[in-house]
This record gives C-alpha cells, sequence and structure tokens, in this order.
C-alpha cells in the first residue's frame, strides 16, 4: 500500500514538472526569423533623393532586389532573414552611396540604413 501511494505521488510531481515545463516554454518569447531595412537616400547637400535605385544582395545566394525610392527619398525591404548577411547600395544620377552590410550579428529587426550619393 505504501509503494502504492509513492508511486502516485511521484507520478503526480512528473505531471506537474511536465505541466510546468509547458507552460514556460509558450511564455518564452520566440526569436525574430525576419528582419527590415529601411532609410532615405540624400544628395550631397542633404536633399532626398527620389528615384534612387537601392539594390539589396542576399550575400547566401547573391539574389539582388531593388528598390526605386519614394518622393521623399525613402525606402524599405520586409521579410529579410535574420541568417543571412545583406549588403545595400544605393545609386542615382550616375552615382553611388559606400555599400553598407547589414549582419546576422546585429540583432535589431528594424534596421535603419540611410544613403548619400555622392
Amino acid at each position: 500500500m505504501l509503494k502504492r501511494i509513492a508511486a502516485i505521488v511521484m507520478m503526480s510531481l512528473m505531471l506537474l514538472l511536465l505541466m510546468a515545463t509547458a507552460i514556460f516554454a509558450q511564455k518564452k518569447e520566440k526569436t525574430p526569423s525576419e528582419k527590415s531595412v529601411s532609410g532615405i537616400v540624400t544628395d550631397a547637400e542633404g536633399n532626398p533623393v527620389p528615384g534612387a535605385v537601392i539594390q539589396l544582395k542576399n550575400m547566401k545566394t547573391l539574389q539582388v532586389r531593388s528598390f526605386i525610392a519614394k518622393d521623399k527619398g525613402d525606402y524599405t525591404f520586409t521579410g529579410l532573414s535574420t541568417d543571412v548577411d545583406y549588403q545595400l547600395l544605393a545609386q542615382a544620377n550616375g552615382k553611388q552611396s559606400a555599400p553598407r552590410t547589414v549582419s546576422t550579428f546585429d540583432s535589431h529587426t528594424q534596421v535603419v540604413i540611410n544613403f548619400q550619393v555622392k
């Protein structure tokens, strides 16, 4: 009888432990799987450059995506993988910016990179 009670208590403790583990796992924050990059393209005088072409290169696959800057020189790339490095470059009127990199080591999910085309 004592062995039976001990077994029931042990099983109850194991069940409580499993339930606590499941609850803790649900509350644990998930690591984001996507990030975005946005910014503004300006000229040497600091004026926005609408129509500038911003290129985003996936350094793992070498796939290139392009965005044409809006009226205020702004651009946005969304749905980027957090486990890939990206290189960005802005071009306008025969001029281009220095290339910039978004690293996998950057834990921010919203990265802001402004460009100046010279």
